[in-house]
């Protein structure tokens, strides 16, 4: 009887270290470099900002909100067909879903694995605003249609990574944050240009791209993962 009873309190005790806990809530915020894919030919930079809250169901699965506020540029007057550019200083608010490569493999036997198990895939959907107020407007082309402000709706693909700070106690409250986000918007507002097909190029949606460096605060309500956070 005493060898069951131990055995079971062994078993018992194994399986609560095999269990870690972690923080629901997080926010965050950073800033990065936008690149413009519209109907332009000429592609430029601009900045940005961001700002995003996120409920966690496991440490590798979450769902948030983000906010950008900046700018998109492309064209340029003496390289450009037509003498076309633009600058759009947008807003955008969208719903994110990540999901990170630590749900799937055993980082705790695998020091690459541990180092990368932050990296995540995510998806979401949003609303962007465009305010454009450097538009090259050209004379005598009335197939041009301009729109110096819109409301879009658009789709953010995001690959990115993070990286794990623990703080005095061992738990991991800070998060440094690297990402890459695609954003596919589905309207012709983001460039300013809704152009005649007879003149131009213009079949594919307007998107632009965004690189960050940010970081993360995680606090709030305790989750319990079936898996440790940390490698032994």
């Amino acid at each position: 009887m005493k060898i069951i009873l131990t055995s079971f309190f062994l078993a018992f005790s194994l399986n609560l270290c095999a269990q870690s806990n972690f923080y629901k809530l997080s926010l965050g915020g950073g800033a990065g470099f936008t690149k413009s894919y519209a109907d332009l030919q000429e592609h430029n930079y601009g900045e940005a900002i961001y700002g995003t809250a996120d409920f966690s169901f496991t440490p590798f699965l979450s769902l948030g909100f983000e906010i950008q506020n900046g700018t998109v540029k492309g064209g340029q007057s003496n390289q450009e067909a037509y003498n076309r550019k633009f600058k759009n200083n947008y807003r955008s608010l969208s719903a994110n879903g990540k999901v990170s490569l630590g749900a799937f493999v055993d980082y705790q036997n695998s020091l690459f694995f541990d180092y990368i198990k932050g990296l995540y895939l995510g998806a979401g959907v949003g609303a962007i605003q465009n305010r454009v107020t450097e538009l090259q407007r050209e004379n005598n082309t009335p197939e041009q249609v301009y729109m110096p402000t819109s409301k879009e709706i658009f789709i953010p693909l995001n690959l990115g990574i993070n990286y794990y700070i623990p703080n005095r106690y061992g738990q991991y409250s800070y998060v440094v944050n690297v990402n890459y986000q695609s954003n596919i918007t589905l309207g012709e507002g983001l460039d300013g240009y809704d152009s005649s097909t007879v003149r131009y190029k213009n079949g594919n949606p307007d998107v632009f791209t965004y690189i960050t460096l940010g970081i993360k605060y995680n606090f709030g309500p305790i989750g319990v993962s079936n898996k440790t956070f940390k490698r032994y």
